[in-house]
């Protein structure tokens, strides 16, 4: 089939002809998928409100011209906006679960979702674990798959920008977890009201040569949740002052740095970690104690 035709065509035969078209655009992928044909999957479902992970079930279906169309013009806001695709459909999936999304907030995509779902860091945990905080809760995905994972705690999400927890409401809302999880503005720990045992925080870690050289997708994201100033660390250093009075005696604090292992190892050398295996490694969750910070 030629990215042209518009006779009837099966839902596979569209997918592979959207992920060809953004093959040849080079768009940039990370924000829910990781490849051309997996992002034209995801787009070409939706848009034909099929379920995401129903391809095998509707793959031979055929789709009439007027849905193809709807599907091409989809494909090229993605292609013309560089904008990701969870921007366009409103919708992200982290562990299974849905949330919604828009310019407002970065697409979330924490590895620490995984570790919490997973049990990974149940081990550092205990009965005492009922005051959990979601710091840099972004659009409410943690702070939400916290109170999901850990049913008898209670979770504040805390964010410096106002649109982030208006789009963190919605997905509070949208999950019936108000009675459990409360939304506070606060510039790092300067207005939270610890302490607490577990804080979870995704913050802004990428380094200024990073930030310059991102994509287009990533550029559409708020700067002020991704870029960390020099060398990515500026949040982290004034959380680490911060962090041992909102932390309670057996308090646990588990922050991502992605990529910048090697700064954080500069600017804190003689800090004791536990480094989290995830899916992406070793190098891109830590794990730290109150412990650890009073040694």
């Amino acid at each position: 089939m030629s990215d042209s035709n518009l006779s009837d065509c099966s839902v596979l035969e569209l997918i592979e002809s959207g992920a060809r078209q953004l093959t040849q655009a080079q768009v940039a992928f990370g924000h829910g998928t990781a490849s051309a044909f997996d992002e034209a999957a995801w787009l070409v479902l939706w848009c034909l409100g099929f379920p995401l992970d129903g391809l095998d079930s509707v793959r031979d279906q055929s789709v009439a011209p007027v849905d193809q169309a709807r599907v091409q013009t989809l494909i090229q806001e993605r292609i013309r906006t560089r904008q990701p695709a969870a921007y366009l459909t409103h919708e992200a999936w982290l562990m299974g679960v849905p949330f919604y999304v828009d310019e407002r907030s970065i697409v979330p995509r924490s590895f620490i979702a995984e570790l919490m779902v997973n049990g990974a860091i149940d081990y550092w945990l205990s009965d005492k674990t009922q005051r959990v905080l979601d710091l840099c809760t972004g659009n409410g995905s943690l702070a939400v798959l916290a109170a999901m994972t850990y049913p008898d705690i209670t979770v504040q999400g805390a964010d410096i920008s106002d649109d982030a927890l208006a789009v963190a409401r919605i997905n509070v809302d949208k999950h019936r977890l108000q009675d459990r999880i409360t939304l506070l503005k606060s510039d790092g720990l300067s207005h939270v009201h610890g302490p607490y045992d577990l804080i979870l925080c995704n913050p802004p870690y990428v380094n200024a040569k990073s930030m310059a050289a991102l994509p287009a997708e990533y550029q559409a994201e708020p700067e002020l949740a991704l870029a960390g100033g020099v060398d990515g660390m500026d949040f982290i250093r004034q959380l680490f002052k911060d962090l041992p009075a909102q932390l309670s005696p057996h308090g646990v604090l588990v922050l991502e740095i992605g990529n910048e292992r090697e700064h954080f190892e500069l600017a804190f050398p003689t800090l004791e970690v536990v480094w989290l295996e995830t899916s992406a490694g070793e190098d891109q969750v830590l794990l730290l104690t109150q412990d650890t910070l009073q040694s």
